[in-house]
């Protein structure tokens, strides 16, 4: 085990897309997005997704990888919100009113820092435009530090579906050390209100934090089962201060080891496993009542921006926001990561577009490729190529797939090699991202200082 950690704990993408977001560029901006919303009422999936970016935090956390900033006093959310209400209004005139909503998700920074009633303006706009699909998921990724019982009861008042609490790690010296702010109400207390509105409850955690040990994240993990949330995360950190100088801070209270990071990842995933949970990709475990379960039995799990969901709640994403990403059929589009000038844009009715990539027929035909083996784990040619309308060997012939690279794969362990496909050999391995990355042409000969695996 000990050298193929060695030879394939390399950095590489996470594939949340493909291409990955280091890809896009300045070259893609507002007239190339308002081309691609018009083309995207004609593409599939043609039911919508949207994502709207609360960039704001109370205090920031060292380990944070995320779009976040400090916000410096309450009416900046106004201003802000202002701004998101009118940008909806820019896209949306462009998307056919006949299409409907599957899938509404707040994100951040703290999206539970802000007014409820602001919250609720979006959602009303939203909805007011387009209709609901039956059983839509309207999600908002909750800070347990600012959430009392009136604040999670405002929130099932608004008509969140489900709600995703980013617990990290039931230690408050880990917390401490990583500078977040510990819960205001005990989780315990959380799942049990939830659960009497009949809302599923998502917790994630991080791996790889100071002070953590495999001991640690271990009883950690015991408690979150004993609460059985419908969806459990256990995040690897990933340490890349050249890109979050934050993250330096870090180092000053020692990071664990790869070989300790590894302990941890296989001491959750067996307890886990082992209490019921059923593993998705990397990260995700959720119990046999979830819709993910059935999704990755059947193999047709699927995955966006905003992690993995099933193909009833898929969509193409339209994002809202500061930095926030737009995933359409044919293109990717980020806005701008700066709050004034993003502020500045909306008020002269323009879309804040920073970068964006619009992708070729065979970059395409690989996301398929990758997205499949990140969401299912395994891939079929034949399957995909009745997907994009090609032949199988045209689809493998789309990525960067090399015999001998798989070979040696699989002489390590990493895949079988079937006869339509590839499959990973052990269910939830780490070093499914760095097989992924052996199917993608952009990544030959690429320099770009991803995060390991482990």
């Amino acid at each position: 085990m000990k050298d193929i950690l060695s030879k394939y704990n390399v950095p590489v993408p996470r594939y949340t897309s493909y291409p990955p977001a280091n890809f896009f560029h300045a070259g893609v901006g507002e007239r190339e997005f308002i081309v691609a919303i018009d083309q995207s009422n004609r593409e599939q999936p043609n039911q919508l997704s949207f994502y709207i970016h609360f960039p704001y935090c109370q205090q920031l956390c060292h380990y944070c990888g995320c779009n976040s900033y400090l916000r410096s006093k309450e009416t900046d959310d106004e201003e802000y919100f202002q701004a998101l209400l009118r940008e909806i209004d820019l896209i949306t005139e462009r998307i056919d009113p006949s299409r409907k909503i599957a899938q509404i998700h707040f994100g951040g920074g703290s999206p539970t820092l802000a007014a409820p009633l602001l919250l609720g303006k979006v959602i009303d706009k939203l909805t007011s435009r387009f209709d609901l699909i039956e059983r839509p998921e309207i999600a908002i990724e909750g800070h347990p530090g600012h959430l009392d019982r009136k604040g999670y009861e405002t929130l099932l008042a608004l008509g969140f579906t489900r709600m995703s609490l980013g617990v990290q790690d039931f230690s408050t010296e880990v917390l401490k050390a990583v500078h977040r702010i510990p819960p205001m109400m005990p989780i315990e207390e959380v799942r049990e209100l939830l659960s009497n509105h009949s809302v599923p409850l998502n917790l994630d955690f991080i791996y790889g934090l100071p002070l953590q040990t495999p001991e640690s994240f271990e009883a950690t993990i015991q408690r979150a089962i004993d609460l059985r949330p419908s969806r459990l995360v256990t995040f690897s950190y990933a340490h890349v201060p050249s890109m979050f100088p934050a993250q330096k801070l870090l180092e000053n209270r020692g990071l664990p080891t790869a070989k300790t990071k590894a302990e941890m990842y296989d001491r959750a995933r067996r307890l886990l496993l082992d209490s019921g949970y059923l593993q998705i990709g990397l990260d995700h475990f959720v119990l046999p009542t979830d819709e993910l379960h059935q999704a990755a039995k059947s193999h047709t799990l699927h995955r966006n921006f905003q992690g993995y969901c099933t193909r009833r709640t898929t969509g193409q994403v339209y994002a809202f926001g500061v930095s926030a990403i737009s995933q359409l059929n044919s293109a990717y589009t980020q806005n701008t990561k700066h709050i004034p000038t993003y502020l500045q844009s909306i008020s002269q009715g323009k879309l804040p577009i920073l970068c964006g990539y619009l992708l070729t027929e065979q970059e395409q035909i690989t996301r398929e490729v990758i997205n499949t083996l990140m969401c299912n784990e395994r891939i079929s040619w034949s399957y995909i190529a009745g997907i994009v309308d090609k032949t199988p060997e045209e689809v493998r012939q789309a990525t960067a797939y090399n015999p001998i690279e798989m070979a040696e794969l699989e002489g390590d362990g990493l895949i079988l090699l079937t006869q339509d496909g590839i499959q990973l050999a052990s269910p939830g391995s780490p070093f499914l991202r760095y097989v992924a990355s052996r199917l993608d042409p952009l990544q030959r000969n690429n320099p770009t200082p991803y995060s390991k695996p482990i």
